[in-house]
């Protein structure tokens, strides 16, 4: 008999997990086969809070998300780097801070997989630290300077991945979201000369680390999803299904990559019935997964966008009622 976490070993490594693994990501978590322990300083739901009750400080790096009461992660206050550094470099991590929950949360995962999320990582801290229009232009404006910073927020982190992996956790998770809902922020070719060999560095790192690479991703990236496979990663999140070519993109790496995959929140799983999740399920299932593994359900309450309890229950019982290989 697998345990929780050796069926998401397997799935990963395409190495027929007896069934379908399933991540329940903010609430529930022990219904799943995977428990996650939030990195960010202040972003742990506080015991008993509503789903989704974040409450971000203000970090080591200077931005802080304001909470709306919305059931959201909030949204961000003014831009930290009025002026981007001549030389920026990573600010001291409060290491204590960050992992004082960690040892009441291993003590509860028992068997299942424990993955420590950074929850905003990359390119989308530097929008954070610099505004999202100031950001995109410093591409052209001053190239040497965003190359610099862009450089100390990767190594910064690979700081935090290291923490985690001597706290004992099996993977990290990256969010860094770069699509619209109709594609990439900037083209292809530039994400590839500006960020596919950093990201490529920190994938690296992780591995050496003994860590695998969760990489969550929201809008239409399809036209660089074949190069997260490419450098690395091991689990691949397509946070919008409903945006995403998914025929497309399983031609190109069903059977190679691993794909940890929601019902959409922005349509079946909020206004189809129970059936249509159950049938989505199904669909994305037939054109990613390969017959020896490499998918994993993706669970999220998300009443803050209409979804009903009968629905959040559903997309649970869909993951689950899947078979490996058939």
């Amino acid at each position: 008999m697998q345990t929780r976490k050796e069926a998401v070993d397997r799935a990963i490594a395409f190495d027929s997990p007896s069934r379908v693994p399933v991540v329940f990501w903010n609430r529930d978590q022990d219904q799943g086969d995977v428990m996650l322990y939030h990195l960010s300083l202040g972003a742990e739901p506080r015991r008993g809070a509503p789903v989704n009750a974040w409450d971000w400080s203000l970090n080591e790096w200077g931005y802080r998300l304001e909470s709306m009461n919305d059931g959201t992660m909030g949204h961000p206050v003014e831009p930290h780097w009025t002026e981007l550094p001549d030389r920026p470099a990573g600010p001291p991590l409060r290491a204590d801070e960050r992992m004082a929950a960690a040892p009441e949360f291993l003590a509860r995962c028992e068997d299942r997989y424990r993955l420590a999320s950074l929850d905003l990582s990359g390119f989308t801290v530097y929008t954070l630290l610099r505004g999202f229009e100031n950001a995109m232009q410093d591409f052209c404006l001053v190239p040497e300077r965003f190359a610099a910073a862009m450089d100390a927020i990767m190594d910064w982190e690979c700081e935090l991945m290291a923490l985690a992996a001597r706290a004992g956790f099996h993977g990290i998770h990256l969010a860094d979201d770069w699509g619209t809902q109709t594609g990439l922020m900037i083209s292809p070719a530039m994400w590839r000369e500006l960020f596919k060999e950093r990201y490529r560095g920190q994938v690296a790192r992780a591995h050496e680390l003994g860590l695998d690479v969760w990489y969550h991703c929201c809008g239409n990236f399809a036209s660089i999803a074949e190069d997260f496979h490419e450098i690395g990663v091991d689990v691949l999140n397509i946070a919008q299904p409903n945006v995403v070519d998914l025929p497309a993109v399983g031609r190109a790496l069903r059977g190679r990559q691993c794909f940890m995959m929601p019902i959409s929140y922005q349509t079946v799983s909020i206004s189809g019935s129970p059936a249509d999740i159950h049938a989505e399920a199904r669909r994305m299932y037939d054109l990613l997964a390969g017959e020896r593994g490499g998918f994993i359900g993706y669970v999220e309450e998300y009443g803050c966008m209409g979804m009903s309890a009968e629905n959040y229950k559903a997309c649970g019982e869909a993951f689950r009622r899947l078979t490996v290989g058939h």
